[in-house]
């Protein structure tokens, strides 16, 4: 049988590198990847899609099997754009880690600063709560296997107070899920290391062979 492929996404201002672990573990585990490198914080999420879809073309082009997608925070809106607008013919499986899918309630506060605007650039007022239409027919609707795996853990006393309910320091765990997402689950970890996660990673692995998490109590 054709071995599936996975292309993993970063977050807005994250690197190949912080992937590198899961990368390593799905390897492992038989599949082929292409942990892809994009400037997140430099264009808005509908040049962005385009980067992506441009420098993953050949890898698409030689995939065998079916193409799943990991992504990491703002990575999965991302991937969201990339699969409403060029929809893979073998569209796998999508899990996504700490996801923005409704947005950030920190993005909300911090887009107010001039420092923030500088480093986080046109995709970073696009991740906050507040959406405007065409963004939200940017991303399109979930329609695909898609889980959600979100984090409760935070390293920022000041971030786990401003976001309501249980968060990772970055997004709330409410606002990590999506209309149509096949399965989801809280982790206890962190939005900066959740991607390193040993749990993640095997739930992640779980999801790609089965469609769904693995059942665990922690």
């Amino acid at each position: 049988m054709p071995q599936p492929c996975w292309i993993l996404l970063h977050g807005i201002a994250g690197s190949v590198a912080q992937l590198a672990k899961l990368e390593r573990a799905l390897s492992s585990a038989g599949y082929e990847t292409l942990n892809l490198r994009y400037a997140g914080r430099h264009k808005p999420i509908k040049d962005l899609l385009e980067d992506v879809h441009r420098d993953a073309a050949w890898f698409l082009d030689r995939a065998a099997g079916r193409t799943h997608f990991v992504t990491h925070s703002m990575g999965g809106l991302v991937a969201r754009a990339l699969i409403n607008r060029y929809r893979p013919a073998a569209l796998g499986r999508v899990v996504m880690l700490a996801p923005p899918n409704q947005g950030s309630e920190l993005a909300d506060l911090l887009a107010r600063t001039t420092a923030y605007r500088r480093f986080f650039g046109p995709a970073g007022l696009e991740i906050g709560t507040k959406r405007g239409e065409r963004l939200c027919q940017l991303l399109g609707a979930v329609d695909y296997p898609l889980g959600v795996i979100a984090g409760s853990r935070s390293l920022d006393p000041f971030c786990w107070l401003i976001i309501p309910g249980p968060n990772d320091g970055r997004v709330s765990v409410a606002r990590t899920a999506v209309s149509g997402m096949a399965d989801s689950m809280t982790i206890p970890a962190t939005h900066t290391f959740i991607m390193r996660n040993r749990r993640a990673i095997e739930q992640t692995i779980h999801f790609l062979r089965y469609g769904y998490f693995r059942s665990v109590s922690w």
